[in-house]
């Protein structure tokens, strides 16, 4: 009997160890949203990778949740890619008590395209067995004030895209029936009433065109006025927004665009994290032998990228009364200098060629005095190359059976350093 009674046991031991690891296994469930306009493809996987259920519901955190809820076992996490949609889904979803992760879809798209077929199924089931294993780079959601931030500055960027956009359909336009618009003083509106008065008298059909196109400019040069307005009362609020303002070169425009890139600074545990987020450090490539850096990746906010140049073009090209981030360059000893405060020539550059590299100077006679083919004397940074020593070289022998050979000049017609 005794026996007996360990056998069953035994056996009902066995049989309940049979059950406890799949009951730990359906314990744990993973979700995956494929996301778009009208749909949402949702696929429910456990721990080891098998899909539980699947399903199609409308885009609706309501129902996505609903869903979700009604499903068996503990839902440990729920992934979806970064679109125009993840935003709003993920807030809300947040809000609903869901545990909620943004893919980088560049990385999901690398794991998805080894499928051989595309279908919104097939990406939900993919994106569940990434969110499993865990394999993939969380994105950070923003703050609600930082998309904001970020939509008052695509807004205004978008209408002055729009302005230039005009006025060079204007120059276009005024070329096909021979007008050149030239530059003049005034500015563009000057310019343009010019012409309309008096070049587009013979045609008089063109007139209505070209009021309407400065119409138009018109008013987007008010919407710009008012969103500039609104642009600078948030930056005397913000704190961050007035102390990276203090940075030469740096205005309200390029300080709320880094504030609303980077939100909340101290998820980055180093400094140098911030340029790599902004796409600002060199790619690397590595394999075998082979390992060379190459452009910077631009990757990230293309819009803060584009005002932190500006701000360094500024910086390095602009006269703002001696930065301490102005960096000295090194200037080479051939290279041929410039006078302060302008060029040789006595006019100052702009800003834009300002910031060229220093012109090398004129290449010099390999079979100089030395015959190291370089100059024996120090060039001063502010002088003229005219106004330099010039070293005496002897003219070339010309033997008639030997090869040529040249004369080194004197010692004395070389000047001390």
């Amino acid at each position: 009997m005794s026996h007996t009674l360990h056998i069953v046991v035994q056996q009902g031991c066995s049989s309940a160890c049979r059950r406890e690891p799949n009951m730990e296994v359906m314990m744990n469930v993973f979700a995956a949203l494929d996301v778009s306009q009208d749909l949402t493809a949702i696929c429910l996987v456990d721990g080891a990778g098998t899909v539980v259920t699947e399903a199609k519901v409308l885009t609706c955190p309501d129902a996505i949740s609903a869903w979700l809820a009604g499903q068996p076992g503990d839902l440990e996490r729920v992934g979806m890619e970064t679109g125009p949609l993840a935003v709003w889904l993920w807030n809300a979803l947040t809000e609903r008590g869901l545990p909620v992760v943004c893919l980088d879809a560049r990385h999901a798209n690398g794991v998805l395209k080894m499928m051989p077929n595309k279908t919104d199924r097939l990406d939900a089931r993919g994106l569940a067995q990434i969110v499993r294993t865990g394999w993939f780079r969380a994105v950070q959601i923003k703050s609600h004030d930082a998309y904001v931030t970020r939509a008052l500055l695509t807004t205004r960027d978008t209408l002055v895209r729009m302005r230039v956009r005009l006025e060079n359909e204007v120059r276009g336009l005024l070329k096909t029936f021979g007008v050149m618009f030239g530059k003049r003083v005034g500015g563009f509106k000057r310019r343009a009433e010019e012409i309309i008065a008096r070049d587009l008298t013979v045609s008089p059909e063109l007139v209505p065109i070209f009021e309407a196109l400065m119409r138009a400019r018109r008013d987007i040069l008010a919407r710009i006025a008012d969103l500039d307005r609104r642009i600078r009362v948030i930056a005397r609020r913000h704190q961050t927004v007035r102390l990276l303002m203090t940075t030469p070169g740096v205005g309200s425009i390029t300080a709320m665009a880094v504030v609303a890139a980077f939100d909340d600074a101290e998820r980055f545990r180093r400094s140098s994290s911030a340029g790599a987020y902004l796409g600002l450090t060199p790619r690397r490539y590595e394999s075998g032998e082979i390992s060379r850096n190459g452009r910077v990746s631009k990757r990230g906010d293309a819009f803060t990228r584009k005002c932190l140049f500006e701000a360094a073009n500024a910086i390095y090209c602009r006269k703002l009364g001696g930065s301490r981030l102005r960096v000295p360059t090194q200037i080479h000893p051939l290279s041929r200098p410039e006078r302060p405060g302008g060029t040789r020539h006595g006019k100052t550059r702009g800003a834009k060629g300002g910031c060229r590299r220093p012109v090398p100077g004129r290449r010099q006679n390999p079979r100089s005095a030395d015959g190291t083919g370089r100059l024996p004397v120090r060039l001063s940074l502010w002088q003229k190359p005219r106004q330099l020593a010039r070293v005496q070289v002897w003219p070339r022998q010309r033997p008639s059976t030997q090869p040529e050979t040249f004369s080194r000049a004197p010692e004395s017609s070389i000047l001390p350093l």
